[in-house]
């Protein structure tokens, strides 16, 4: 709609792939909502710069069973969705973590057995020796890598449209959320930039946005943004179409067969908090970072084809930038906030294409009555939690 209606069961603020899985879920729920998006198309912000890729190998139990169920809505997408315009174009080519360190090699040992305890025993754990059987491009100097065949790629522009056109939800583009309307400590209505919109209950799901927005209401999220890269290179032949995503696990370095060609993707864990926009500048540099062999995050360190894409020097590439969303323990923000009817969906440190679907089904069971807010364990209030470290 070019306006939004006067009135909503359910504000949804923010388009991207969280946003849209909010809007879905609640259907599925029996709730009817408003999708509203300051841009002037859906799907423009942080989800179309993300990685585009799902996988099983985690280091926590609670993540792996959110992409889990993530992964059942890829797989069954025309039939869990009911439409069949827009396709996932799921690629199940593996994830394949590389390392030449004998430390890095024993933890890569101590997760695998435990992932192989939660009952993922697909996860493979490959000596140097058979990593280049399987992957000639890998280096001479790989020690060993952990490999899952089953984990892979999807287009997230297409599931990001297919689950809002699932919704059923009413789409307002070029809506702007300019503030809330509250009183006695519950919303009333949430404000735009194109009218006011009475209503009981909203989410905010608008990623880095959305420490941002709930300020408006008085509320303090434990989000911090941190910019992140991509390196688009649409055509480089030496790629080989049928690799898995290809991490040099010793520096975080990553790249995976994209197009007629790759993205390559790194955030170096020194990176500062950045202020949350929706301009995020790229730095051109960055590539220089993952392409150049004399960079200690060059890709060219676990396949070395990608010195000769760099001494032949022929190849077009293009910066992209985005934001993660970051919480201190890097558990998603799920849940009711101290204004009554104001929900959260946010703060998935990276993770939102994997976890984002099943966070949302939980927000809707939330909103339904299903899960009760005391057994949320990603309610926004909740202490920090330990958690063993992520290399993505």
């Amino acid at each position: 709609m070019d306006t939004p209606p006067r009135t909503a069961e359910l504000v949804v603020i923010g388009g991207g792939i969280v946003g849209a899985a909010t809007a879905f879920y609640a259907a599925r729920a029996g709730i009817r909502s408003v999708l509203i998006e300051a841009r002037p198309a859906l799907c423009t912000l942080t989800t179309p710069v993300s990685t585009g890729a799902f996988r099983l190998q985690f280091s926590t139990e609670e993540e792996l069973r959110l992409v889990e169920e993530s992964v059942a809505l890829f797989r069954n997408f025309a039939e869990v969705t009911g439409q069949d315009e827009y396709d996932p174009a799921i690629r199940s080519q593996g994830y394949l973590w590389l390392t030449r360190s004998p430390g890095r090699a024993a933890e890569q040992r101590d997760l695998v057995e435990r992932q192989h305890g939660w009952g993922v025993t697909d996860i493979e754990l490959l000596d140097g020796d058979e990593v280049r059987r399987r992957f000639p491009y890998v280096a001479a100097d790989v020690l060993q890598a952990r490999f899952r065949a089953g984990d892979g790629f999807i287009d997230t522009r297409a599931v990001t449209m297919g689950l809002a056109t699932a919704s059923g939800a009413t789409v307002v583009t070029g809506c702007r959320a300019e503030g809330f309307d509250i009183a006695g400590d519950r919303l009333r209505a949430v404000r735009t930039s194109l009218g006011t919109i009475e209503t009981e209950r909203a989410v905010i799901a608008c990623g880095p946005l959305s420490g941002g927005v709930a300020g408006w209401a008085g509320i303090d999220l434990p989000i911090q943004t941190v910019r992140r890269h991509k390196l688009v290179m649409p055509d480089v032949p030496q790629v080989p179409a049928g690799a898995p995503m290809t991490i040099d696990e010793d520096s975080g370095a990553h790249w995976r067969p994209a197009l007629r060609g790759a993205w390559l993707l790194f955030t170096d864990p020194t990176t500062p908090p950045s202020e949350p926009t929706d301009t995020v500048p790229a730095d051109p540099g960055f590539a220089f970072e993952l392409l150049d062999p004399a960079s200690p995050t060059a890709v060219a360190r676990t396949a070395p084809f990608w010195a000769g894409v760099w001494e032949r020097n022929a190849a077009h590439w293009m910066v992209q930038a985005g934001q993660y969303t970051m919480t201190p323990d890097h558990w998603p923000l799920i849940g009711e906030t101290g204004v009554g009817g104001l929900y959260v969906n946010t703060g998935y440190s990276g993770h939102g294409i994997m976890l984002s679907p099943a966070g949302s089904r939980r927000l809707a069971d939330l909103l339904s009555g299903g899960l009760a807010p005391a057994d949320n364990i990603f309610r926004p209030d909740r202490e920090p939690r330990p958690r063993p470290p992520e290399a993505l």
